[in-house]
């Protein structure tokens, strides 16, 4: 069958895929919790849930840098990426051989259809459905931070590097009342330390990836901002966009909780 992939793209594949690669950490976990243990045969080196089940299948390299003769060797049927953490030329040379299908998420919309697609063309449509409507429930259910503070959500440490407009984070954060600080920004900018002060934020929120920032840096960084809140925060809650969005919603009630109940005057 032929479908459109998130960017647009037809793609042919075929009507229930039997040899599956994941080149995208959170459409890993999506995958298994569709149930489709058997089909999976590829993921990458960064792909970490579920554990146990990620850890019996072959590694096919990075999502920046695929090893295409382990690919090869797989032959999969279906390949599932991501415009955003894979790499132009390397989706683009497994297109000319495999059938590759491509997410594009910047919003909680975005990833909820994406499920829904991935379900669909893999033979779990009603899974999927059921799962898709679960986390929206879950955030449709969540409570505004009660303070709609100026947060900069940092994902890199030397050189500084925020979530700015256009993310995925950016649409998360929005979603439990906080404002984007570094929303007049390119999508992932970097920052000096006087370029992130001038962005006057209230809230910082150290992300535990990419960069796996530690209550060292929450420390540096509250010296460094002595009128911002500073708070390290699980980064797999705010931009993971499968299904580990189940738990994210959880999370960021529990994060709004705390914001309310520890506001800065």
């Amino acid at each position: 069958m032929i479908v459109r992939d998130q960017m647009g793209r037809a793609v042919h594949v075929p009507e229930r895929p039997r040899r599956i690669i994941s080149l995208v950490p959170s459409q890993t976990e999506l995958l298994f919790d569709l149930g489709l243990d058997a089909e999976i045969v590829g993921v990458t080196k960064f792909c970490c849930h579920p554990a146990a089940q990620t850890r019996t299948r072959q590694s096919v390299g990075g999502t920046k840098k695929f090893r295409f003769d382990v690919i090869d060797q797989l032959q999969p049927d279906l390949i599932l990426g991501n415009k955003e953490e894979n790499y132009r030329e390397g989706i683009e040379r497994l297109a000319a051989r495999y059938p590759v299908w491509m997410s594009d998420v910047h919003t909680l919309p975005d990833a909820l259809e994406m499920i829904r697609a991935v379900g669909a063309i893999t033979g779990k449509p009603e899974t999927a459905a059921q799962l898709a409507g679960r986390i929206a429930a879950g955030f449709a259910s969540l409570p505004g931070s009660g303070r709609p503070y100026r947060a900069a959500y940092l994902i890199w440490q030397n050189p500084l590097m925020a979530a700015g407009n256009d993310t995925f984070i950016h649409d998360i954060l929005g979603r439990i009342g906080l404002k984007n600080a570094l929303a007049g920004h390119s999508r992932y900018p970097q920052l000096t330390a006087e370029q992130l002060h001038a962005a006057r934020p209230e809230l910082i929120l150290l992300s535990s990836e990419p960069y796996p920032f530690r209550e060292k840096h929450r420390q540096t960084f509250a010296t460094q901002f002595p009128h911002a809140r500073v708070e390290l925060v699980d980064g797999e809650m705010f931009s993971w966009y499968g299904s580990r969005l189940l738990l994210a919603a959880a999370y960021l009630q529990k994060l709004t909780e705390k914001l309310a109940q520890e506001a800065r005057p």
